[in-house]
């Protein structure tokens, strides 16, 4: 879930630094230990697959005997992905986070989500933990746009989500 959670953050933070949209859009916050999409976690850690998932994604849950707060969730895929719903630059994207991360444990890859000067770490220290990390945090000097582009971008971005009712998490 950890693993998870961290790969979403980068694929959508990413997107937005090239293209000043993220790619998926869901809502990160800064939890104590890096950014969650709160709304998909709330879901999966209670072992609930999302509509848009039923039948494509299995969950398999394992509870910690000694401390049954802790469920770690492994991700079961039923059926091969849909790669067409993706544009080129999502597919290239996804490619390069899978070649960088196809390795890497959950507790490595939080670590690179917590480096200084990123987002979640940005959001943790100004307006606290569990607070809402906002995707202009993204744009930097390595941005592909500049912040004009990126707040136009992310404005009609989110009025197509409210206007089509596109929500990423039901």
């Amino acid at each position: 879930m950890t693993k998870m959670s961290k790969l979403l953050y980068f694929f959508d933070f990413r997107h937005f630094k090239e293209a000043g949209y993220p790619a998926i859009g869901l809502e990160y916050f800064a939890f104590e230990r890096g950014p969650v999409p709160k709304k998909l976690w709330l879901q999966l850690k209670e072992g609930n697959v999302p509509d848009d998932f039923k039948g494509k994604l299995a969950l398999d849950l394992k509870k910690d005997e000694l401390d049954p707060q802790f469920k770690e969730i492994d991700f079961i895929a039923k059926t091969k992905p849909d790669l067409s719903v993706f544009s080129s630059r999502e597919k290239r994207l996804l490619e390069e986070l899978a070649f960088t991360f196809k390795d890497v444990k959950a507790k490595e890859i939080s670590g690179i989500s917590h480096l200084p000067n990123q987002p979640w770490e940005i959001t943790k220290q100004e307006k606290g933990e569990n607070a809402l990390i906002d995707y202009m945090l993204a744009i930097d000097q390595d941005a592909q746009i500049d912040r004009e582009e990126a707040e136009s971008s992310l404005r009609e971005h989110r009025e197509i989500i409210k206007n089509f009712g596109l929500e990423p998490v039901q």
